[in-house]
């Protein structure tokens, strides 16, 4: 069990993050902030990109001197493409067909901040997907929310459940929040 001394602020509208760092039973609160910039150096590594704009994210939140800020960000890199949220539903559709049939790498950039210092880290999973036929990706696209996805998809809705067959590194980062790694994190600063 953690006991913080600071107050912890979860700066994302994601009902996933929401819903996992509740799980580590952690008092929270969230706090949004429009207009963010999420751009990031076209030379930067894909690796690099989540933990980049989470950065990036944290910035540009003002804190107390007690409160203790999380932000997270969530790519999907497939080969050396970055796929971020899809702009609309036919490009979701073309995201998935490119998924379809490969393994592809989810990662998640969480910052830790406070007044006093910053953390910040990576954490990588392979997702490997079976073949989807057309159908099956224009089921889940008219069903479900895909754009507000990284990838389009959501491992813990239909589509995971048909298509995923094989993860190799943390669910909960497939998800959006690596809790392990944050609930470790989160030990330091509050030790």
């Amino acid at each position: 069990m953690l006991s913080s001394k600071y107050k912890i602020v979860l700066a994302s509208g994601s009902p996933r993050r929401k819903e996992l760092l509740s799980a580590l039973d952690v008092p929270f609160e969230i706090r949004l902030k429009s207009g963010v910039d999420e751009s990031y150096p076209p030379d930067l590594p894909p690796l690099e990109i989540a933990e980049f704009i989470c950065k990036k994210k944290s910035a540009a939140y003002e804190i107390a001197a007690d409160e203790l800020l999380i932000t997270a960000d969530t790519i999907v890199v497939l080969g050396d493409e970055v796929l971020g949220k899809p702009e609309d539903l036919a490009a979701a559709r073309r995201m998935l067909a490119k998924l379809s049939g490969r393994t592809h790498r989810v990662v998640t950039g969480c910052c830790l901040r406070t007044t006093a210092k910053t953390r910040s880290f990576s954490c990588i999973s392979d997702v490997s997907f079976a073949p989807l036929s057309d159908e099956d990706i224009a089921y889940y696209v008219s069903r479900y929310q895909p754009l507000d996805k990284a990838g389009a998809y959501g491992v813990q809705e239909w589509i995971g459940c048909v298509g995923v067959t094989g993860i190799r590194g943390s669910y909960f980062n497939v998800m959006g929040l690596p809790v392990q790694r944050l609930y470790e994190a989160l030990k330091e600063f509050c030790e």
